[in-house]
């Protein structure tokens, strides 16, 4: 004889697991609905707009470039205009706990202020992955002056060195140079490999190009000092990037320190490349991208969405 409250109770536990499998079903769903819907409120809080540093930067060419290749970033705009600017906007968001994406990078006091900040991933790779610093000379400068081009190729350092300049700057409200001149005379050990087999020279005259950018403002601060400290003349002279490129191309100034590669002065690289000479990173570690406050609850640039 057949048992009908076994019958029952399979029936019931058969009804249960669909009922849980549903439910599950239903709540993945609604977790990716909401996930896409806070995604949704993020970029319209925004106003699809990004928070940029000053135009024609290499991280705003690549922020531009970024905004083609991601459909999720269709219609949006970059909002160039000045470091401390975007730095501005960030303090007042961060302030109030509200949403803003900006372009960052490494070595910056920003992650020391605020160590909670993070990058969105980048599928495409449009920002490159770790990036090193480079130094880059005008073509000649080894044949003409042996001593300076022996001494900048010896330069090499961490992206904490540079970040505790800048932030120590950031927190006194001194000026990089001076902190960097500090920063020479506390690390005596690190210079001392620099300036290994480099000759003492009588007022030889060098002129270094550099971005106007703090974490430039600390390599050519440091660098300047340890080159006087040698008996070099040392101008360091603050450009727009591609000026950068240009003046080395031409001839016009001696190195510069603040080659960031290979992404994001690649298209300045490219074009000038067969003009100068690549000595290689001095520093490590580097990274550009888009970045956010770690309360927005996103992790890519494709969690974004596009302007409708």
């Amino acid at each position: 004889m057949k048992n009908p409250i076994k019958k029952t109770f399979l029936f019931i536990g058969i009804a249960c697991a669909l009922f849980l499998t549903a439910c599950s079903s239903n709540d993945s769903k609604e977790e990716g609905q909401q996930e896409g819907d806070q995604a949704d409120n993020y970029s319209e809080m925004v106003e699809y707009t990004i928070t940029g540093i000053e135009p024609g930067a290499g991280i705003s060419v690549t922020t531009e470039r970024a905004i083609e290749e991601y459909e999720t970033l269709e219609g949006w705009s970059v909002e160039l205009s000045s470091t401390a600017a975007m730095m501005s906007e960030l303090d007042k968001a961060i302030e109030q706990e509200e949403p803003i994406i900006i372009t960052g990078w490494n070595p910056h006091w920003m992650f020391a202020k605020y160590p909670d900040m993070k990058y969105l991933d980048d599928p495409k790779e449009i920002y490159g992955g770790e990036e090193g610093i480079n130094t880059l000379t005008r073509l000649g400068l080894e044949e003409e002056n042996p001593e300076a081009y022996k001494l900048i190729n010896q330069f090499e350092w961490e992206v904490e060195d540079m970040e505790n300049i800048m932030y120590e700057a950031q927190e006194t409200g001194e000026e990089v140079e001076e902190v960097a001149k500090r920063w020479v005379a506390d690390n005596e050990e690190k210079v001392a490999v620099w300036t290994e087999g480099v000759n003492d020279v009588d007022g030889v005259e060098i002129e270094l190009v550099s971005t106007p950018w703090d974490s430039e403002r600390a390599s050519s601060g440091v660098v300047k000092k340890v080159m006087e400290q040698k008996g070099f003349q040392v101008t360091v002279t603050p450009v727009d990037v591609a000026i950068v490129f240009e003046s080395l191309a031409n001839g016009d100034a001696d190195a510069t320190l603040a080659a960031w590669l290979p992404a994001t002065h690649k298209d300045f690289y490219e074009k000038h490349k067969d003009e100068l000479i690549d000595l290689g990173p001095n520093l490590v570690g580097a990274k550009i991208g888009l970045v956010v406050p770690d309360y927005m609850d996103i992790d890519s640039i494709e969690d974004l969405q596009p302007k409708q």
